[in-house]
Order: C-alpha cells, then structure tokens, then sequence
C-alpha cells in the first residue's frame, strides 16, 4: 500500500502545506510554478512515487498553505530559504528536484545556492530568465489570430487587464500556450482558481503570463548558468509559453544537461502528454542513481 503523509511545516511562524506520496528511493521534490499556482495541477506526477516518495508542498501564500497579507513577503529569496527550511523540516539530505515555470526560476535560484544533497535537477517548461520569457511571449502573442492580437494590444494600452474583452483573448492564447487539452482537467482548474487574485502572482509576475511587471521582471541567471554542476534534464512543450528558445539557452548553458521535447504539449506536458511525460523523467532519475560501471 502506498504511503500518504500530510501536514504543515512551521515557516517563519506561517505554516505550509506539504504531501509526501511513496517511501523509498531518493525522494522527488517538486516546486510549482505560478507564483501562487499551489501544487494541484502537478498531481499527475504522483504516479512517480513507484519506487521513491514524491513530495508537493504549496509554497507560502497560495493553496493550503497560509496566506498573509504582506506584499513585502512576495521575492524570490524568501521562497529559496523556504525550499530549505521544508527540506530541513522532512528530512530530504538527498532529493531530485524538479521546478515547474516559476518552480524552475525557483529552482535555479536555489541551485545558485549550492545547496547540498541535490543529486540531479528537472526544469520543465520553464527558461533562465524572465527577459527571453517577455520576448518569446511578445512573439507568440503577435502569431494569434489578428482580431485577438488587436483585443489584446488595445486593452494592455489602456491597462485593463480584466474587461471581458481581454480575459476571453487571454484565455485563446493560453488554449494555445499553457495547456492545450479540452478541456482543461480538474488539477489544473485547481490551480487556475488559485491564481485568480493571487498576491503572490499579481506582485510578482503581473496580471497574466505575458505581462510581466512584477518584481520578477529584470531576474535572469543566463550568466550563471555554468555554476550548475548536477545532471539536468530540461523538458520543453513544442507549443509552450516557454518556448523550445528557452529550453535551448538552459541546455547551452547547463553543462551536465539534456533537453527532450514533447511535441504534442504547450506549458503542461506532465498533463497532455502525461504517460511519455512520467517515463521520460522516471527513466532520467533511474539512469543518475545508477552506478556507472
């Protein structure tokens, strides 16, 4: 029978969600992106913890986790001492660590700490800094059908990011961009319902993915890429928000890093293409933890 935990961890006096799927084995350690996405829409990866544990956690001001109304908590460096703290509070000396779209800023981040224990990195759908992620977005948008192009240029002008008008262009291009099952599993409802008016996301990020005007918006680690020494392995959609373009600056600049493309996914691979998805990362974290000869 498989192992189910849950419960909270104490951080910095606010208490955080976290479930650990499995036993045995190096665990997986997952970060979800958003900022403020919560952990839902990564459940699938739960299949996973066959022969290790799979742990989720919902980072501070999202899902199951407190949600404090302090603006000043919302930078990337709170949220790096928090992946320690939750490490520290479970016991993972060693893990794989997998980040997802902002879970992968976060997990570069957190790689530029040089943290101890970490045997092998995942990156899914995510890029090396936020510059390169505005352009390929700026790209993509510009691609949309002319009418929902206009819609959306003639809304951004005027700042207003909520008219129906607008959030119906938006969602055209996330059909597109984030995730082009139809429609939508029930994970990822979750996890759209998570973002709607999240702190976290709106101080961060922005009001959507392709305006970025959060805190976030200058962060890029191209040139530290290189300090990455642990085996990586970048998953990218054909179709993605974050393009093949940004998976391939991450690969050329990881040196122990392999990149693999999923050619039927936008930003959801581990959801629209989920069987190919758990094979590819299964067999990526066998092949670290086996002795060479």
């Amino acid at each position: 029978m498989r192992l189910i935990e849950e419960g909270k961890i104490n951080v910095d006096g606010y208490q955080i969600w976290y479930r650990r799927v499995g036993n045995g084995g190096i665990p997986l350690l997952t970060l979800h992106g958003g900022p403020g996405a919560g952990h839902d829409y990564l459940e699938p990866l739960e299949r996973l913890a066959t022969d290790r544990s799979v742990i989720f956690y919902d980072q501070l001001g999202c899902g199951k986790s407190d949600q404090p109304d302090d603006r000043s908590l919302w930078h990337i460096e709170r949220f790096v001492a928090e992946v320690n703290t939750v490490r520290q509070s479970l016991g993972l000396e060693q893990i794989h660590l997998l980040g997802q779209s902002w879970g992968g800023w976060l997990a570069i981040e957190y790689m530029l700490s040089h943290p101890q224990g970490v045997v092998s990195l995942i990156l899914a759908s995510t890029s090396a800094g936020l510059p390169q992620f505005v352009a390929e977005t700026t790209r993509l948008k510009a691609e949309l059908p002319l009418e929902t192009y206009q819609t959306l240029q003639r809304y951004e002008a005027m700042s207003d990011y909520h008219h129906p008008d607008y959030e119906a262009a938006v969602l055209e291009f996330y059909k597109r961009h984030v995730c082009r099952l139809d429609p939508w599993p029930d994970p990822l409802l979750r996890t759209v319902a998570n973002l709607n008016g999240n702190a976290v996301y709106e101080t961060m990020n922005g009001p959507n993915e392709f305006v970025v005007i959060g805190n976030l918006k200058d962060w890029d680690r191209t040139d530290r890429l290189g300090e990455i020494s642990v085996p990586t392995l970048i998953t990218v959609g054909r179709h993605d928000e974050l393009t093949p373009t940004c998976a391939e600056t991450l690969h050329r600049g990881i040196p122990n890093s392999r990149m693999v493309i999923f050619e039927e996914s936008a930003h959801l691979a581990h959801l629209e293409e989920s069987d190919r998805y758990r094979q590819v990362v299964a067999d990526f974290m066998a092949e670290i933890e086996t002795p060479r000869q």
